[in-house]
């Protein structure tokens, strides 16, 4: 396994692998690996490619400088779990070498999606995140890039971008590992005290009582919100963020449940922030609730 900090060795090693008829397989992560990230390497390894591995805490995606010291680094460690998941190259540079020129000018503006939910709690989290994929994506060249279902508001906007932009990338999404309460592997996970940890399982509950309420026949949102909410806001040590409900495609906010929906919530559990989703098919004996039901 090759490990570089530089930009032109990262470009000319995935010209390389194309160039030998290889198809690139990108795997972008901010380290402190999980069994999460293992899954994604695991999954470009099993397509075949060449798997390239990138290394780096994007300072454009954190608003809070106290968030992103505590971010935690764990460089060898992830070094060593690329090694054993088979990656080709990891690209790990340093802050200088991503953005030498100092914080960009010019970045991805993310549109209308990017201002609400995360995009609202977080003010230019996804201009930040879509500014340094978009640098990835053109170092790598022509690849399939891997991104896990947890941050599925991300994922919509990655594919976005790619889509508005013709960058010629695949964009593969890859499901949610959990730990068996249901929570979603997260870097941010190791930081939470014992009653945190347990308390944080409300997000994949609320997400359980959610789909409950629509596989039971309810389909007005704002009554699947409200049991969402009310699960989470029940947990000790848990402060709601939002909880909310919309449509799996357009990401708007549907005045009834139909088709395919998704369900997404985000609390803080002490100074750790964490956030789930899951996506739900409405029943067709949902669907045919009678429209005085629906209001």
């Amino acid at each position: 396994m090759e490990v570089t900090g530089s930009r032109e060795r990262f470009r000319s090693a995935c010209e390389q692998a194309r160039a030998s008829g290889a198809a690139v397989a990108l795997v972008p992560t901010m380290g402190a690996l999980h069994a999460g990230h293992r899954s994604l390497l695991a999954r470009a390894r099993e397509d075949g490619a060449f798997v390239a591995m990138t290394l780096f805490v994007n300072p454009l995606q954190f608003a809070d400088a106290a968030d992103l010291a505590a971010y935690p680094r764990t460089r060898e460690g992830d070094l060593d779990a690329a090694a054993n998941e088979g990656v080709d190259l990891v690209f790990a540079p340093g802050e200088a070498e991503m953005y030498p020129y100092g914080t960009p000018e010019v970045g991805v503006d993310p549109g209308p999606l990017g201002g609400r939910l995360e995009g609202a709690s977080r003010p230019g989290h996804f201009r930040g995140v879509l500014t340094v994929v978009a640098k990835l994506f053109a170092l790598a060249g022509p690849c399939r890039a891997y991104f896990g279902q947890k941050d599925a508001q991300q994922l919509e906007l990655v594919r976005r971008m790619v889509r508005d932009l013709n960058l010629p990338v695949d964009v593969i999404a890859c499901a949610t590992v959990r730990e068996p309460d249901g929570l979603a592997l997260s870097s941010r996970n190791a930081r939470l005290t014992p009653a945190q940890r347990a308390a944080a399982a409300a997000l994949h509950r609320a997400l359980d009582a959610g789909a409950d309420r629509i596989a039971s026949g309810e389909r007005r949102p704002a009554a699947v919100i409200e049991t969402m909410a009310a699960v989470v806001s029940a947990a000790l040590e848990a402060d709601l963020d939002y909880a909310a409900l919309v449509d799996d495609a357009s990401w708007g906010e549907p005045a009834v449940a139909e088709g395919t929906v998704r369900l997404l919530v985000a609390a803080s559990f002490g100074e750790v922030r964490l956030i789930d989703n899951r996506s739900v098919s409405v029943p067709a004996a949902a669907r045919d609730v009678p429209a005085e039901r629906a209001q």
